[in-house]
């Protein structure tokens, strides 16, 4: 199965290298358009499990929590290519990193948490996590999101929820800072945080120095295997965001759609294996992988989309809407009273799930 999911994906990538000027222009006619979509579609999800696949192994070999920022970091490197594939391509796509940080926060904190909550709830009635890991992503999260997508609306520099170029740049270095800080002390002092719970409720011990000198001389080859799945997935983002810049135009579709779709494609396999983590009574993964997507795609997009509209004098709206910004604090304050005990339970779930289904709504009638 790895060699079949990477022959398909290296060979699309050639046939789109060799051939991607004839097939894109064949998107007027609607036929070819949808297969174009589904063919790239199923090839960057494939690959994407591949890379889940990969990071997984990684994750048993390297313990907590490096396992599960290696897949949160893999994702979000797929995601900052493709929304910067949008942005470069498109040249008129001022909200779409907004859109999709918006949308991954959505998806991540309300929709995967509610299902996830509410699957560990039936078959584990209560589940233990970390309190000391999820408080210190939630530390990391609220500001990341509040000053890049809840400030730019008040400031007075620039209308519309835009920045200035100082101000892109140094939000750019405090984001980028601020994540580094994180990360330096989740895979350091921190580490202890986010491992999963013994019953005492204090975190399993890191593993020996012997397992971690055998583990290491096996690392490299999947460390080799997760970029060849990565890879073909930052070449093709160019060609499919050209095709998702052509169909929402041509259906009308709203704005916002796009960063959805983005979101969708390319957390999909990391959702699932939140999900499965959940379901495995490994509560702590499961909060390792949402806090951390959630983390890693404000600290890694923002500077991303900011500095791309700096260099190319595109205008980069980073504001919510006044709606969105309602659900944003909402989201942000229910993820702190769910995380502030240490045991979850369905209600959360439903919550959580409840506050997804009306961003859903607005989405399409705002």
């Amino acid at each position: 199965m790895m060699i079949l999911r990477l022959a398909c994906a290296w060979a699309s990538v050639a046939v789109f290298l060799l051939f991607g000027d004839t097939l894109l222009g064949q998107l007027g006619a609607p036929l070819p358009s949808l297969l174009v979509f589904l063919w790239l579609l199923g090839v960057i999800i494939w690959s994407s499990f591949g890379v889940v696949h990969e990071a997984e192994d990684l994750a048993d070999r390297l313990g907590e929590p490096y396992g599960t920022l290696i897949l949160t970091l893999s994702i979000v490197i797929i995601e900052v290519a493709l929304v910067g594939a949008v942005m470069l391509g498109a040249k008129g796509a001022p909200t779409l990193g907004r859109d999709t940080m918006f949308a991954v926060l959505m998806i991540v904190l309300n929709g995967v948490v509610g299902i996830g909550l509410l699957i560990g709830g039936l078959r584990h009635f209560q589940q233990r996590y970390n309190l000391k890991g999820a408080t210190s992503y939630l530390a990391v999260i609220i500001p990341l999101t509040v000053i890049p997508l809840f400030l730019p609306n008040f400031t007075t520099s620039t209308p519309d929820g835009t920045l200035t170029s100082f101000q892109a740049i140094a939000f750019s270095i405090f984001t980028v800072a601020l994540y580094g800080a994180f990360l330096a002390l989740q895979t350091g002092r921190h580490s202890m945080f986010f491992r999963e719970p013994e019953e005492d409720g204090k975190p399993v011990a890191a593993a020996g120095v012997e397992e971690e000198s055998s583990s290491a001389r096996e690392i490299l080859p999947h460390v080799g295997l997760l970029l060849a799945n990565i890879l073909p997935i930052v070449i093709l983002s160019k060609s499919l965001a050209a095709v998702l810049d052509f169909g929402i135009a041509k259906l009308g579709a709203p704005a916002a759609l796009g960063g959805i779709l983005i979101a969708m494609v390319v957390f999909t396999p990391e959702c699932i294996a939140a999900l499965k983590a959940i379901t495995a009574n490994q509560l702590q993964r499961a909060v390792n992988l949402c806090l951390g997507a959630a983390a890693s795609t404000l600290g890694m997009t923002v500077p991303a989309v900011l500095l791309i509209g700096v260099f190319t004098g595109q205008p980069v709206v980073l504001g919510l809407s006044a709606t969105n910004m309602v659900i944003a604090a909402m989201t942000l304050l229910l993820s702190t009273l769910t995380f502030t005990g240490t045991r979850t339970t369905m209600l959360e779930g439903a919550v959580h799930l409840a506050v997804f289904f009306v961003f859903l709504v607005l989405v399409f009638s705002p």
